[in-house]
């Protein structure tokens, strides 16, 4: 199976904003792999699976998915190898998204145990595995070891050269930790570095930019600068659309999008946005 031409088709979906046509293709491709033996790429497309589904909230295929390549890679004794870690990293993320704590946090420390074993201390892999490790530990409201996580993978990676996104990307989930310890100006300062970066390198379509807006919509209504809360939100939306219809991060946009629409006193935009956000959920399932 030719590998560089299943990415090359798939990130052509993403540029066209064809997301409707990613699902039955990975399914084929995987299809295909199995078919050839080709280990490699079966590997390759399962990891793609679990990051795709979980990105639009179909989280259950993104369990089957990362289920059956985990027990492919055992049986390959690949389970202390950094493909291995990565794959439980993957799979980690998908049940901190879908809620399952415990789950997440489970993987995440196999995780660790095998990074632990094979690579250096500031070793780039590092910063995504403490940037994940922050996000999930933020949920469950260990706010002050989130930080540090943060912190740690945010000095990695401000020193690779090239890291920009990367380093917006944290910066971005660093000021979250802030609102939760109400330090609000100072996370309004990071995610207005954060914007920064993604607006000065041109990639201000890249779907973490999504994020930041957010945060700066979430730093505004703290502040009670309701209009400019509001006008980011709004961006929020349209960009977290864009890059993967709307899943569980668009209804959530749309009830902050009525909360601010009700301290503005805009009653019919309020009803707007709840009306909506209970039709996405409904259709995910919630």
């Amino acid at each position: 199976m030719n590998v560089d031409q299943f990415y090359e088709t798939l990130d052509s979906y993403f540029a066209r904003q064809e997301i409707d046509k990613v699902d039955p293709f990975l399914v084929s491709s995987l299809q295909q792999a199995k078919e050839e033996e080709d280990y490699a790429a079966y590997i390759s497309i399962c990891n793609e699976m679990i990051g795709f589904y979980r990105s639009v909230s179909a989280f259950e295929k993104a369990y089957v998915a990362a289920e059956d390549v985990l027990l492919l890679m055992e049986e390959l004794q690949l389970d202390h190898s950094e493909h291995f870690a990565t794959t439980l990293l993957n799979t980690a993320t998908a049940y901190r998204a879908a809620g399952d704590f415990a789950q997440a946090l489970r993987y995440y420390r196999q995780a660790v145990q095998i990074y632990d074993g094979l690579l250096k201390p500031d070793d780039y892999r590092y910063a995504g595995l403490y940037n994940n490790m922050s996000i999930l530990l933020e949920k469950m409201n260990e706010n002050e070891e989130a930080i540090r996580y943060a912190e740690n993978a945010l000095a990695i990676i401000e020193k690779i050269e090239g890291g920009e996104m990367e380093t917006a990307t944290t910066l971005t989930n660093l000021a979250l930790l802030y609102f939760k310890v109400s330090q609000h100006e100072k996370a309004k300062g990071l995610l207005e570095r954060a914007l920064s970066l993604y607006e000065n390198s041109g990639e201000n379509s890249d779907a973490h930019y999504s994020g930041a807006l957010a945060g700066i919509g979430e730093a505004c209504y703290h502040m009670q600068e309701f209009d400019k809360a509001l006008e980011y939100y709004e961006k929020a939306l349209e960009e977290v659309k864009k890059h993967f219809g709307e899943n569980m991060s668009y209804a959530i946009l749309c009830e902050n999008c009525a909360a601010v629409c009700e301290r503005l006193g805009d009653k019919e935009k309020q009803a707007h946005y709840i009306t909506k956000a209970k039709e996405v959920q409904a259709k995910l399932g919630v």
